[in-house]
């Protein structure tokens, strides 16, 4: 089988390799970027990191895990008072670095991804048996189809954009803080021993009203290293193609159209405060690669991945759904007490009750009852 693979990304990377190492296919990675083209600066993980690929790849897991940095506990910062929230564990790494782990993983079992090549239509790969979109948010694959597999994109109001920072951040932290402009938040944390992840997100009032659209990069660099001189402790911001951006959110009625598959954030995407998008990729992957070896035909592979895969994500989907709503209006919940802001947004997916959340994080639970007395 002569399978092409459209995006070197996560989702595209390791599908290579897995289908690689399994072996009886002949597989191409298409890529329209340099291999170290990226955007962005840390890939977060919540939860046990990279768990979920132990028990069937451990070679992998082995490769990556060392290199991240983790931590058990997160802190809420609203108007400079800080609210721990403990046993909520999240692991980061430099997206670049997992880039090229990935990579190294590809070319252990023969990939050589062709990259700086965009391929301009689906008619350039007539010749392969199946052809996966795992081209991201703006996937050729998707577009192409669109009204086959009943793909639409909805971008949400806020505004946000990644910066880094030198700034070391012990645990993955929120920072609110309410400004002439308006209410901005920040979302940071470490991805190396002395490299973090600092992305800031304000509402499209707040976006207007500062005039952030007239504003070229370094210049909003300098406005936000301002705002959040206080957190940053008079470290710089790091910009690397850190535009305004508003979170997409890709739905698909159907995952496939005859030879033709989605993964990845060409399927969906999973907002960025959950810390998901790159695992739930990944996985998808995993889920495509077993559906080909259980089926030797195209069609009932690809309708096998969707059946087995998609209940699965569809509720995690849902809960990263709740948590962008949750960011649409975080400015609202400011007004709240630090206590009662928190549990707002420690149970704003609606997958973590009270009685859930004593388990995990009964020191917090502890204070938020004190508080309420």
């Amino acid at each position: 089988m002569r399978i092409a693979i459209l995006g070197a990304g996560p989702a595209g990377l390791y599908l290579s390799y897995l289908l690689k190492r399994r072996g009886g296919a002949d597989v191409v990675v298409i890529e329209q970027n340099a291999p170290d083209a990226t955007f962005g600066f840390g890939v977060v993980f919540s939860d046990r990191a990279l768990e979920f690929l132990r028990e069937d790849d451990e070679a992998t897991y082995a490769a990556i895990v060392p290199h991240m940095e983790s931590w058990s506990d997160m802190t809420l910062d609203l108007r400079g008072e800080r609210v721990v929230i403990d046993g909520i564990g999240f692991s980061a790494i430099g997206r670049l670095h997992l880039l090229h782990l990935l990579q190294a993983r590809a070319a252990s079992v023969g990939v050589a991804p062709i990259y700086r090549r965009a391929v301009k239509t689906l008619g350039e790969l007539d010749d392969f048996d199946l052809v996966v979109g795992a081209d991201g948010v703006n996937s050729l694959v998707r577009r192409s189809l669109a009204q086959q597999l009943g793909a639409s994109v909805e971008l949400l109001t806020n505004r946000f954009a990644w910066f880094g920072t030198t700034k070391r951040f012990e645990t993955l932290t929120q920072t609110f803080i309410d400004t002439e402009l308006g209410a901005f938040n920040a979302h940071h944390y470490r991805y190396a021993k002395d490299l973090s992840t600092f992305i800031i997100e304000m509402n499209e009032d707040t976006f207007a009203r500062g005039g952030f659209a007239e504003l070229d990069e370094d210049a909003a660099r300098k406005r936000c290293e301002r705002l959040f001189a206080a957190t940053l402790e008079g470290r710089p911001l790091i910009a690397n193609n850190s535009i305004w951006r508003q979170f997409p959110i890709v739905r698909n009625a159907r995952w496939s159209h005859g030879k033709y598959v989605l993964l990845g954030d060409a399927l969906h995407t999973a907002h960025f405060s959950i810390g998901s998008g790159t695992r739930l990729a990944m996985e998808d992957a995993i889920a495509l690669d077993k559906a080909l070896a259980a089926h030797g035909e195209v069609r009932a592979a690809l309708g096998a991945y969707e059946a087995a895969r998609r209940p699965i994500l569809e509720k995690l989907v849902a809960g990263a759904n709740g948590s962008a709503e949750w960011y649409e209006h975080f400015a609202e919940h400011m007004r709240l007490a630090p206590v009662d802001f928190a549990m707002s947004y420690i149970t704003r997916s609606g997958r973590v009750d009270l009685d859930r959340l004593r388990k995990l994080s009964p020191g917090f639970v502890a204070r938020y009852q004190k508080d309420r007395r």
